[in-house]
């Protein structure tokens, strides 16, 4: 009944379509940050968006030699108790990202950067070593 009564008191703020209202998805929104993997010649790109976050907030590691880990928290925004929130659909809380790097990264050279609530992570690729060919003279 309570649903039923939220819903009739402010119609606008509430998500017709869940059952549990507009709050279901409040942490699990940010819970996982989106982040793209790309390869070009030179590295491998690492791209998170993090809207909202400085980069104080937001921790880039290398653990065991190949694991990239991309972590942080948003934390929940300041409340006076005389506010009456309408809608919460900013994730808030912490996230944590996990990439097996493959061999050729160089990860004594990660370089990460963050602009506009992007985090980009940069690690410089190892160049490919070519095949030695070593010729075996035939006897006989």
């Amino acid at each position: 009944m309570s649903l039923i009564r939220s819903m009739l008191s402010n119609p606008l703020s509430t998500d017709i379509w869940s059952p549990f209202g507009s709050r279901t998805n409040e942490i699990s929104s940010f819970a996982s940050a989106h982040v793209d993997w790309k390869e070009t010649p030179e590295a491998h790109v690492f791209k998170a968006d993090l809207p909202g976050l400085k980069k104080e907030e937001v921790k880039v590691e290398i653990e065991e030699g190949r694991v990239l880990q991309i972590s942080g928290e948003r934390s929940v925004e300041k409340e006076d108790k005389n506010d009456k929130w309408h809608r919460v659909e900013r994730g808030r809380g912490e996230f944590l990202r996990r990439f097996w790097l493959p061999e050729n990264a160089k990860v004594d050279e990660v370089k990460a950067s963050m602009e506009n609530g992007v985090l980009t992570v940069t690690i410089p690729k190892a160049e490919e070593k070519k095949p030695e060919v070593k010729s075996i003279e035939i006897s006989g």
